[in-house]
């Protein structure tokens, strides 16, 4: 096994512990739903050649004639012919497989733009990734007619493939099919430079992707804010650089934390603040990096429908993603500071919860109206953001599935971005664009901020009637947010679950979104 691939086997094991973590105070569940772990990933490697046998894997950018000029003859004949027989051209958007041709069982080829950028070549290497899964024998992967640096390519289409293959089956006991384990090999000229750049950074965001992932996958009866807690505690042991902080229900009660343990107290599992500070740029001001960590949300008395409640183990989301680029931040040894933040609470409706209409008060003494207790998400985040402030960052971001209208409005393509700070806003999208992880502007006005004003406290976190719920939602935060710190509110609620595979990175269920947008808003940062 080569470096690189010791590297990320090491990492995906870290970041992705085997057996479900059940602190001695769970309730609700004395038998582990599973002793078994995921799938194993196929390991990594990159070779000057392509392995024997098995499925070859090979990337095309246009006229398959002139492209393949480069590659052994046998191969290239056989790619023309296919192309011939069905019409590929090698355009972005086509793909073809041979079978039995040039010694491989199966040649998958895809067409590609003959310069693409680097969240292109991860979308390769993830559809590669899919397609691959279940393939029998090693795999290999090699590029024709693609221009540019060669161990870049082959870097970022290693990483895309790590995105791609991604499996969560560890729940799995009847009709669980083994998944081949052999190898994927990434060849080409520049393979040794490619793999030290992957060892260096691909592995460590894919190994972070693959933790967030973990973290939404599992059911609510294993992940919840005491368990979310342990496993970044897990995750981040023995990493240079960081600090853990966990504030616990008396801890945020003497700090005056009324609005996240508003949200908790109808659980039995408790609230939990968890702050992670990696320091890797001596005395600059940090990155904040807020998330929504609701682990399970029925609505509280305002109850969810039944329909898709399922799925709302999903509203951890945003902590899971903020917590999972620090990761990565950390463990490539970035020179940038960074606050991350997880507000993690249950949302549930017993006898002791928040009713519609209580009035809770924040760590900096603002008051919230709760006119619904669906609308729970801001309100952690409001306590969550005014902690972020006391550490003096040079932004906070925040990132959480807030709400259904930003996912009525932009699908499940783009996440919305709100920000106060027209720099930041432009700093975000230039990571979005970098990262393939795609937003969509909305707008803050001072209409909408009308809208969340209270009658009888500071803000409410709802209205009855209708309005523009995703700036809503926006508006509420940045009047948590402290003034004069840049802001930005990231509404993921339509992109951080997949009902169905994506053409790249994602199967189906908890996608890569975010991880990446936030990993390169933080390289925005480092010094240099």
């Amino acid at each position: 096994m080569t470096p690189a691939a010791r590297l990320l086997a090491a990492l995906l094991l870290a970041a992705s512990p085997l057996l479900p973590v059940l602190p001695a105070s769970a309730t609700g569940m004395l038998v582990a739903p599973s002793t078994l772990p995921n799938s194993a990933p196929r390991p990594i490697r990159f070779a000057e050649g392509p392995a024997s046998g098995g499925t070859l894997a090979l990337l095309v950018a246009g006229d398959p004639a002139v492209a393949t000029k480069g590659l052994p003859d046998a191969l290239a004949t056989a790619v023309r012919e296919g192309a011939a027989a069905t019409g590929f051209e090698g355009r972005p958007d086509q793909s073809m497989t041979l079978v039995n041709a040039a010694g491989h069982a199966r040649v998958r080829v895809y067409g590609a733009d003959a310069r693409p950028a680097a969240a292109q070549l991860q979308e390769k290497g993830g559809r590669i990734g899919q397609d691959t899964r279940e393939d029998r024998g090693p795999v290999s992967v090699m590029v024709a007619g693609v221009t540019g640096d060669g161990a870049d390519v082959l870097a970022e289409l290693a990483t895309g493939f790590a995105l791609g293959a991604y499996r969560f089956d560890r729940y799995r006991t009847e009709g669980r099919r083994a998944l081949p384990t052999d190898p994927v090999t990434f060849a080409g000229p520049g393979h040794r430079e490619a793999g030290a750049r992957f060892a260096a950074e691909g592995a460590h965001l894919a190994a972070a992707v693959t933790f967030a992932r973990d973290l939404v996958s599992e059911p609510a009866n294993v992940i919840y804010p005491e368990s979310f807690v342990e496993r970044v505690r897990e995750a981040f042991r023995g990493v240079p650089g960081t600090a853990i902080e966990v504030l616990d229900v008396p801890a945020m009660q003497k700090l005056g934390m009324g609005a996240i343990l508003s949200v908790g107290q109808g659980s039995q599992r408790p609230p939990r603040m968890l702050v992670v500070r990696y320091r890797g740029a001596g005395d600059a001001a940090p990155v904040a990096l807020v998330g929504k960590g609701i682990t399970f949300d029925s609505g509280g008395i305002s109850i969810k429908p039944a329909a898709g409640m399922w799925r709302m183990k999903y509203d951890m989301s945003g902590a899971a993603r903020v917590m999972a680029a620090t990761l990565a931040t950390a463990r490539r040894g970035a020179k940038v500071n960074v606050t991350a933040i997880a507000a993690l609470a249950e949302n549930m409706p017993d006898g002791n919860a928040t009713r519609p209409g209580d009035v809770v008060r924040t760590l900096d003494g603002k008051t919230i109206e709760v006119v619904n207790t669906d609308a729970e998400g801001r309100v952690v985040l409001a306590d969550a953001n005014q902690l972020a402030a006391r550490d003096r960052p040079a932004a906070i971001v925040n990132m959480a599935t807030l709400t259904g209208s930003a996912a009525a409005a932009l699908g499940d393509q783009y996440a919305a971005l709100f920000a106060r700070d027209e720099a930041l806003g432009r700093r975000v999208e230039t990571a979005a664009t970098a990262s393939g992880d795609a937003v969509w502007r909305l707008p803050l006005h001072p209409a909408f901020a009308r809208l969340v004003r209270s009658d009888i406290a500071d803000v409410r976190n709802s209205t009855e009637g209708t309005g523009p719920g995703a700036s809503l939602g926006a508006h509420f935060l940045e009047a948590m947010t402290p003034a004069g710190i840049p802001w930005a509110h990231l509404d993921i609620a339509g992109v951080a679950w997949r009902l169905a595979a994506t053409d790249g990175v994602d199967p189906q269920g908890a996608s890569a979104y975010g991880v990446r947008l936030l990993h390169e808003l933080v390289r925005s940062y480092e010094r240099r």
